[in-house]
C-alpha cells in the first residue's frame, strides 16, 4: 500500500465552512492518506481555530502553526520539510477532493513510478456550488506539458501529487506572487522532471470574482514580467517565442474584470 501526505496552508481569511468541506471531503476518500499536513500560516480567529480541532479528533492532521504570515509559497515549504512520505498531494483549503481523487492518482504512480509531478482537471463552481462555470483541464503527455507551460499554468496546484524528494532537491517553492505553483512547475520541467496529468474531475474548485481581480493589476504584471525571465532561464532556445507569449499575457492582465472575466468563461467552456 502506498503511503502519501495531503499538504495544506490555511491563514486568517479562510472561511470556516470552507475549510470544514474540504476536510470533509478527505475523510470521505476511497483511499486515505495517512498523514495530512496543515500549516497555519500566522493567526487565525477562532472559528477556524474551532474546524481544525475538530477535525484533529477524525483524521490524521499535523498542525504547524506559524507566528506570522508568510505567504503561500513559504508556509508550504515550511510544510514540506514535516512531511514524512515520498509522495504528497497538495490540497487548498477552499476546494473540494471528489471522493476518487487519491484513488485515481496512486494507481497512476504505481504504474509510472518514475513520474514526479501528476495533477488533473478541476470543475470550476462558483462560491456556493451551485454554478458550475467551467472545466479546467490542459494535456496528459509529458511532451505536451512542456510545451503548454511556455504559455500557460500546465497544472492545477490544488489537483497535483509530487515526489517531495525532487521538489525539495530544486529548492522547493519561491516567494512568486500568485504564481508560486507554476514557478515550481517550470523550475521542475527545467531539472527534467517527468510530468503528467490524467483527464479525469479530481477537484472541484471555488473561483468567484476575487479570483478574477487577483489575476490583474499593476502586481500581476509584475509576477508575469518575473515569471518571463524565469521561463527565458529555463528554456533559452524558445527566448523570442517566450516573449511574444509574455507580451500577449501582459495586455490580458490590463483588460477590464468584466472583460477579464468573460475571456476566462470562453478558455474554460466546454
Amino acid at each position: 500500500m502506498f503511503k502519501f501526505s495531503v499538504l495544506m496552508s490555511v491563514y486568517y481569511k479562510e472561511k470556516p465552512a470552507y475549510l470544514d468541506e474540504a476536510l470533509n471531503s478527505l475523510a470521505i476518500q476511497t483511499y486515505k492518506a495517512d498523514e495530512i499536513v496543515l500549516v497555519i500560516d500566522g493567526q487565525i480567529p477562532i472559528q477556524l481555530k474551532n474546524v481544525i480541532d475538530k477535525w484533529l479528533l477524525l483524521l490524521p492532521i499535523k498542525t504547524i502553526p506559524l507566528e506570522k504570515n508568510v505567504g503561500l509559497g513559504n508556509a508550504l515549504n515550511i510544510g514540506l520539510n514535516y512531511v514524512t512520505n515520498k509522495l504528497v498531494a497538495r490540497m487548498d483549503t477552499d476546494d473540494i477532493c471528489v471522493p476518487e481523487r487519491f484513488e485515481k492518482q496512486i494507481s497512476y504512480f504505481q504504474k509510472n513510478p518514475s513520474t514526479i509531478i501528476l495533477g488533473g482537471a478541476i470543475d470550476e463552481y462558483d462560491e456556493t456550488f451551485k454554478d458550475r462555470r467551467g472545466r479546467r483541464f490542459s494535456c496528459c503527455s509529458h511532451s505536451d506539458i512542456v510545451s503548454y507551460s511556455l504559455f500557460r499554468n500546465p497544472f492545477n496546484h490544488m489537483t497535483v501529487m509530487f515526489n517531495k524528494e525532487f521538489i525539495l532537491g530544486i529548492g522547493g517553492y519561491k516567494h512568486h506572487h500568485y504564481m508560486e505553483d507554476y514557478n515550481l512547475w517550470l523550475r521542475c520541467i527545467a531539472n527534467g522532471a517527468i510530468c503528467s496529468n490524467i483527464d479525469n474531475t479530481l477537484v472541484l474548485a471555488r473561483t468567484g470574482d476575487a479570483m478574477i481581480e487577483r489575476r490583474r493589476g499593476r502586481d500581476y504584471l509584475k509576477s508575469e514580467i518575473e515569471l518571463a525571465r524565469l521561463k527565458i532561464k529555463c528554456f533559452p532556445n524558445k527566448k523570442a517565442k517566450i516573449i511574444l507569449i509574455t507580451f500577449s499575457r501582459l495586455i490580458v492582465r490590463i483588460l477590464p474584470q468584466q472583460i477579464l472575466s468573460s475571456v476566462y468563461k470562453n478558455i474554460r467552456k466546454k
